[in-house]
């Protein structure tokens, strides 16, 4: 059974750099055909996918996010992590890790615990 538990700072000021890290165990992030997500959660937008990282290295954003994020990934560590510039209050949110493509909304199967963020004014 693959575990993912996301971890970093809960809270950030604004205009800063979100930074969350998903570990994974259980399974491998290089294993064939497996993708690595994150999602978040807040009161305004609700669920929203915000990009992936492909078993490969190849990275998935979405427009929305597109200029703001990047994901990464260290093989060794069986790390995948998230990092958010220029931050606002509208980043506040539940932060996911899950294993898949943007399909994983519509499952809770392999998804982290999540972790809460907050952005300060």
């Amino acid at each position: 059974q693959v575990q993912l538990q996301e971890s970093g700072p809960g809270l950030v000021k604004p205009s800063q750099t979100l930074s969350l890290t998903c570990t994974v165990s259980g399974g491998s992030i290089t294993t064939d055909y497996h993708y690595w997500s994150w999602i978040r959660q807040s009161r305004g937008k609700g669920l929203e996918w915000m990009g992936a990282i492909a078993f490969s290295g190849s990275t998935y954003y979405s427009p929305a996010l597109k200029s703001r994020t990047s994901i990464s990934r260290n093989t060794s560590k069986n790390h995948v992590t998230l990092q958010l510039t220029s931050v606002t209050p509208e980043d506040t949110a539940v932060y996911y890790c899950a294993r898949g493509g943007i399909v994983v909304l519509t499952t809770g199967t392999y998804w982290g615990q999540g972790t809460q963020v907050t952005v300060s004014s």
